[in-house]
């Protein structure tokens, strides 16, 4: 945790820069997004995996809610797919 002053101070650079460089400022933004992208891929990809486990230990209507909400979240990724890649 940053300090109030810290805080300040820190957004203050980060404005000057976002000013005075956007490309390069647009170029970090577009990593880290991508990065957080394939980490949601990543947990996407493990909870499908882990789907006949809950399914076996949870019974039916689990694995049937976990399976619900699991095509909703592929379902969300893939209309926003521009904003994760």
């Amino acid at each position: 945790m940053l300090s109030k002053e810290d805080q300040r101070r820190f957004e203050e650079i980060t404005r000057q820069l976002r000013e005075s460089d956007p490309r390069f400022f647009a170029r970090l933004d577009h990593r880290t997004r991508a990065r957080r992208g394939r980490y949601l891929m990543l947990l996407t990809i493990v909870l499908w995996a882990s789907l006949p486990a809950a399914t076996v230990v949870a019974g039916g209507l689990a694995g049937a809610i976990f399976a619900v909400v699991l095509l909703a979240n592929a379902a969300l990724m893939w209309r926003f797919r521009r904003r994760w890649l």
